[in-house]
């Protein structure tokens, strides 16, 4: 059998390296952050009556009278008095009050954990920074080495607990999200993933991960009294990796973690067999963050360079491009290219969109604000490179690894619309939340190009709750159905149009804060359908019913998610036939992503983006005009 050889005192080497990691200051924990932590209120169990008249709610605008009659059925059933309901949410309550959060591990498990589809694409966003105007590597390693000190600058406020709490609507938020970000990383198993935070412990990393050329490197980032390397010993470094890695016929290891989940599990396995590629798997999974060093796409026009590069920060652009220069189990990872392109894709499991944004924010504050500083130049160790010992198994597991990745990036259409006539000040200025005034310009989009209505999700927080996730806003309801259909219709005058927008609009704020104050239905209904899947024989009918398919069939699958800095954030559709849409806006102007899958013949993100532009122009239209006629 073929095997790329390494010598044994390269992987003592290693071993040596990530023991001798240099140790981290000492550190001063915030009492003042562990004491907010701890006084942060229980997610609560919503009533059951409340959640099952609203769930009946959300399915009049999705099905038909015949299906809506046999689901009030079997929700009357489910709710008799003693009956099979009243069970399962007596064992939800039990499981509220002996747990921190009843929702958070399920949700863990269920969203992310137990999904088998590769995290590249179908759960892994993306998120796009301005495009740099650097054109070379020079720039390209200066510029990685202020985003490098930048987060650990971040990195600073998490190791000392001083991040500064976050609020909504005046209440503290949770910020145990924050300090999962950093040295994790997400584990394949056969049939369940696991996800390992490397930052406590006896001997916290000191070290992050730099991937060019399909090469990883070990790139201890702190000097021996515990500091942390400035700028400038960050370039050096990262030029000695560059200088090191020219070579780009290396097999592509990293692709191997864009696979199908299952089988990505075997292939670790199999990787991990040996001895040299174990240590080198660890001391990438025990990195602070990953950095990838990309070679420069394609060259593409103006008008389709937003929508390489946001599919860049999601699959990396195929295996001939640099979809090898990536892990996509490292819980974050930045990604710098040669030709300017930059930003990032994050493994979503331990994390939601705002601490990853905060993140972003604050990195890009740095960089403004930091010069290059020439400082005396301490001899630093050569970044050490890890090896891999590839058989013709792996080889094997590698080039399958390449098809399915040029697969999932043929089959991803992804489309950024700088919305650019208005932003955020322009609801405001009629009193209205931008947000839900954005959600009904995706369901007049959407209504307009199918002429019917569908099952929408837009993420809320709760981390208003100890150890809060997100919970789903219901966009798709009566009230948005009813605007939707009379913005088109010539018998409605726009007095009328305008007060149904509104009054969408108004439901859909009240659907938001029933969200984020833990009275939605969504994580409810999956909290019951957890119980019943533990405690029962056989699950009730109203989780096999169709009314519950249709419902949990997301075909617009959505986010906001706000940032100060001028990015976009993108994620691949939730389901096959659906789109993904997420959107930041800003004060004069709003950026979207849409993704959908070309091998939907129903779905086209191009033609959804055109619709969304027009329902936005409508919008505001609409108002504008009942506003002069006032």
């Amino acid at each position: 059998m073929l095997r790329l050889l390494i010598r044994t005192s390269a992987r003592t080497d290693l071993v040596k390296h990530c023991r001798l990691l240099s140790p981290m200051p000492v550190v001063q924990v915030s009492d003042r952050s562990l004491l907010h932590q701890e006084s942060l209120p229980k997610l609560p169990v919503p009533p059951l009556k409340q959640t099952c008249a609203r769930y009946l709610a959300l399915l009049e605008p999705l099905i038909s009278e015949e299906e809506m009659a046999h689901t009030c059925k079997l929700m009357d059933e489910f709710l008799q008095p003693g009956g099979v309901g009243e069970r399962l949410q007596k064992s939800l309550e039990r499981r509220a009050r002996k747990t921190e959060n009843w929702l958070s591990d399920w949700w863990m498990q269920s969203a992310y954990l137990d999904s088998r589809m590769p995290v590249a694409v179908y759960s892994s966003p993306g998120v796009v920074l301005p495009k740099m105007h650097f054109q070379d590597r020079q720039g390209q390693m200066r510029f990685a080495a202020k985003l490098i000190a930048g987060v650990l600058d971040f990195k600073k406020l998490i190791d000392s607990k001083t991040l500064p709490v976050e609020y909504l609507g005046g209440k503290p938020l949770c910020m145990d999200q924050y300090y999962q970000v950093l040295s994790s990383c997400r584990i394949p198993g056969p049939k369940r993933d696991s996800v390992v935070n490397y930052a406590t412990g006896k001997t916290p990393s000191t070290h992050i991960t730099v991937v060019h050329n399909f090469q990883f490197f070990v790139l201890d980032v702190y000097n021996s009294d515990g500091s942390p390397l400035t700028v400038d010993q960050i370039y050096v470094q990262l030029e000695k990796i560059w200088n090191t890695s020219l070579q780009t016929n290396k097999e592509p290891v990293g692709i191997l973690t864009s696979n199908h989940r299952n089988t990505w599990g075997k292939a670790y396995n199999n990787l991990i067999k040996d001895k040299t590629n174990k240590e080198s798997v660890r001391a990438i999974q025990k990195s602070i963050f990953t950095v990838s060093l990309d070679a420069p796409m394609p060259r593409v026009s103006d008008e389709m360079y937003h929508n390489k590069v946001a599919a860049q920060m999601l699959h990396g652009g195929g295996s001939r491009w640099n979809s090898g220069n990536r892990w996509f189990d490292k819980t974050l990872q930045f990604i710098v290219g040669e030709d300017g392109s930059c930003g990032l894709t994050y493994e979503h499991a331990p994390a939601e969109g705002p601490p990853i944004v905060f993140l972003v924010d604050h990195v890009v504050d740095y960089m403004k604000r930091t010069e290059m500083v020439r400082t005396p130049m301490i001899p630093l160790s050569m970044p050490l490179k890890l090896r891999f010992n590839i058989t013709p198994e792996i080889k094997k597991d590698i080039e399958k690894a390449k098809q399915n990745m040029n697969i999932m990036v043929h089959d991803l259409d992804v489309r950024v619309l700088n919305f650019s006539q208005y932003g955020r000040k322009f609801p405001k200025s009629h009193k209205l939340s931008p947000d839900a005034f954005i959600q009904m310009a995706l369901q007049l989009a959407y209504y307009r190009m199918y002429e019917t209505c569908c099952p929408s999700n837009e993420s809320a927080s709760l981390r208003m709750f100890k150890l809060g996730r997100t919970e789903a806003i219901r966009s798709t309801t009566t009230e948005s159905f009813q605007f939707t259909k009379a913005m088109d219709d010539p018998s409605k005058n726009n007095i009328e149009k305008a007060a149904l927008l509104k009054n969408a609009i108004k439901v859909h704020r009240e659907h938001t804060y029933k969200a984020i104050h833990g009275q939605a239905i969504d994580r409810h209904m999956l909290g019951l359908k957890m119980v019943a899947i533990e405690d029962l024989t056989s699950l009730p009918e109203i989780f096999m019913d169709t009314s519950f398919a249709v419902a949990s069939h997301f075909n617009l699958y959505t986010s906001q998610v706000g940032s100060k800095t001028d990015c976009v954030m993108c994620f691949g559709p939730l389901v096959p036939d659906g789109y993904g849409v997420c959107y930041n806006p800003m004060d004069d102007h709003i950026n979207f992503a849409v993704t959908a899958f070309n091998s939907c013949e129903e779905t086209n993100a191009t033609k959804l983006s055109k619709f969304l532009t027009d329902a936005l122009l409508d919008m505001k239209n609409l108002l504008d005009q009942v506003t002069e006629d006032q």
